[in-house]
């Protein structure tokens, strides 16, 4: 899977995690909670709601992601 195709899945998931967010800026360099208002909570939903998605697994204790860019590189090659 590429890192494109994971970021439109992505994006399908914030839309329903962040209704009222505009998404239309969304790209690579976005920052997950200075840009998007990401808290811990929603943090955990979208983790469990990509792992389900993309039928892969964070593991437990791995580092905070900071932008977009980097939940999508993750994913890509987890998969």
């Amino acid at each position: 899977m590429t890192r494109e195709e994971v970021f439109a899945g992505l994006k399908e998931i914030l839309t329903v995690l962040r209704p009222h967010t505009d998404l239309t800026e969304v790209n690579f360099d976005t920052e997950l909670v200075r840009d998007l208002g990401i808290d811990s909570l929603t943090m955990m939903l979208l983790s469990l709601a990509a792992e389900e998605r993309f039928k892969m697994r964070f593991p437990d204790g791995q580092a905070p992601f900071v932008t977009v860019g980097e939940v999508c590189d993750f994913i890509a090659q987890a998969v």
